[in-house]
């Protein structure tokens, strides 16, 4: 009984031992070198949380957060009851979900791509062209589609002619446009997007892939029984993270590309550009914070779900 007690003892004090303070005694230096990005994040993620209250007030510059009006949910109805509410959240759920599937099937077929490349300097350039796309502003990609899609001079209508065929209006015909969005996205993104898929294809055991080809295995069964289901935790976890934005349309790049042609907004108009708009037109901010607000609670209520549907069926690419 008494080792037994003593056993139990000396397991607790190996527990206190390894307690918080312990670990910050043992590895204090490493946490001060986090406590800058630490502070990064609190100051400019954490602490403007507090402006939320902003959404649920009759917000005056002049009277400041403590001296503007309460009115509860009334910002939301703004948003809520308008007529063009349900063709906003249809579009902007539309195109993100082929935002989101299309960027990583592509992103996932150049890590690939990259990952059976031989040759160290075709490797690096392709790698290089291929990633630069990310570092042009969303304007700079728009004066390209003037010039390829334009009716008049456009490159891809000037095709169509010397084939005899009619030129396409792209700036007034809004069904072209969702697939425009879609290229243009996985031009301008899935180039970086592959980089956390090869690293993860980098760190694949290379006595896989040899053990593979001794049993005779090609190239196409390798990626298909070793690396895709190796990539699997990795894509799921891409997922999750994304399905905190699907309510978020991609401003930047839809609002340089359609800016304010009407004739484009019933395949374009997404929340964000449709909340500008009344934010320029009315400019009202509180009514611009409550859309904020509600897209951000769908978002963390779509990753909660996605997240227990990944524990349930893949728990080791669960964030949490």
């Amino acid at each position: 009984m008494k080792s037994h007690v003593a056993l139990r003892t000396s397991k607790f004090e190996r527990e206190k031992k390894t307690g918080f303070l312990a670990e910050m005694k043992k590895n204090y230096l490493l946490y001060l070198l986090a406590l800058p990005g630490m502070a990064v994040i609190f100051i400019f993620s954490y602490l403007p949380m507090g402006g939320i209250v902003i959404a649920f007030q009759d917000f005056n510059p002049i009277k400041g957060i403590t001296g503007s009006e309460f009115v509860g949910l009334k910002n939301f109805s703004f948003f809520l009851e308008s007529t063009d509410t349900l063709k906003v959240i249809a579009n902007t759920l539309f195109l993100n979900t082929l935002f989101i599937l299309c960027g990583t099937l592509g992103s996932v077929a150049i890590a690939i791509m990259f990952s059976e490349l031989t040759g160290k300097v075709f490797k690096r350039v392709t790698q290089t062209l291929v990633t630069l796309p990310n570092f042009l502003s969303w304007t700079v990609i728009a004066m390209f589609s003037v010039s390829m899609l334009s009716t008049d001079t456009g490159m891809i209508n000037q095709m169509l002619g010397l084939f005899g065929a009619e030129p396409i209006s792209f700036y007034n015909e809004p069904g072209h446009w969702p697939w425009i969005l879609v290229i243009m996205k996985i031009w301008q993104g899935a180039g970086f997007g592959s980089i956390v898929y090869l690293a993860t294809i980098t760190g694949i055991n290379p006595d896989v892939y040899e053990s593979a080809s001794i049993d005779g295995a090609s190239r196409w069964h390798k990626i298909r029984f070793i690396t895709l289901p190796l990539l699997k935790p990795t894509i799921i976890l891409m997922l999750l993270l994304a399905m905190g934005g699907i309510f978020y349309g991609d401003f930047g790049m839809i609002y340089a590309l359609v800016g304010r042609n009407v004739a484009l907004y019933p395949t374009t108009d997404v929340i964000d550009t449709y909340v500008y708009r009344a934010l320029m037109d009315l400019g009202d901010m509180s009514m611009a914070a409550a859309v904020g607000f509600f897209q951000s609670l769908i978002g963390f209520i779509l990753v909660v779900i996605v997240n227990s549907l990944a524990k349930k069926f893949s728990p080791e690419s669960a964030l949490f």
